[in-house]
């Protein structure tokens, strides 16, 4: 598959970038995709919804009345849960929500989600970002000139750049991850994915070991 090579102005270049079809044009695997996304979102989670139990309450533990004879229900304790202020019947609990995905899982996951950009034609090859020192104004032009302006893009680099990554940070929607830091969420909550042409090499080699 041969894309059209991009400057950081929308403007063509004229040059051909050659994407492999391994990686680009796979039989998509839906599953393997929902399997990444629930894995990842699942990691994001902290977890730490807790609430008291009843030997967790502070309060007394003295029987409210006798057990028969006063015309009402039985009560044992103050911290009942059926008392305002008690405790929680199965509240939830710290708890883990990672699960392990093997790895040929999740790259034929991000195979699958790229194979679908670049069939929406949602994919661009830039020849370089052009950013030399911070700015948000000139990232937010670059978004603009692939029409990508309060739309959600994903900008892939062939290494950390701080310059790009300070000049995005400020700009909703904008994510900034090198070839290594690629995921099948960000590729599928992307409307567009450019892929800067030196990231090309280091993101196929990543997902053809």
């Amino acid at each position: 598959m041969e894309l059209e090579i991009y400057s950081n102005d929308g403007k063509a270049t004229g040059k051909k970038a050659r994407l492999n079809d391994a990686v680009f044009a796979v039989v998509p695997n839906d599953h393997a995709i929902w399997l990444d996304v629930k894995q990842h979102l699942a990691n994001k989670r902290q977890g730490t919804a807790k609430t008291l139990e009843k030997s967790e309450v502070s309060g007394s533990t003295k029987k409210l009345h006798r057990q028969k004879g006063t015309g009402g229900s039985r009560k044992g304790s103050i911290k009942s849960p059926l008392f305002k202020g008690g405790a929680r019947v199965f509240g939830p609990k710290p708890r883990d929500y990672s699960f392990k995905l093997n790895k040929k899982v999740k790259d034929l996951a991000r195979r699958s989600a790229l194979t679908y950009k670049a069939k929406d034609n949602a994919i661009a090859v830039l020849e370089g970002t052009g950013i030399s020192a911070p700015r948000t104004r000139a990232f937010a032009g670059m978004l603009k000139a692939f029409d990508l302006a309060e739309r959600k893009a994903l900008l892939v680099l062939p290494a950390k750049d701080e310059n790009v990554l300070l000049s995005a940070r400020n700009i909703q929607g904008a994510r900034v991850v090198t070839a290594s830091e690629v995921n099948t969420y960000d590729i599928m909550n992307a409307t567009k994915v450019l892929i800067v042409k030196d990231a090309i090499a280091a993101l196929e080699a990543t997902l053809t070991k």
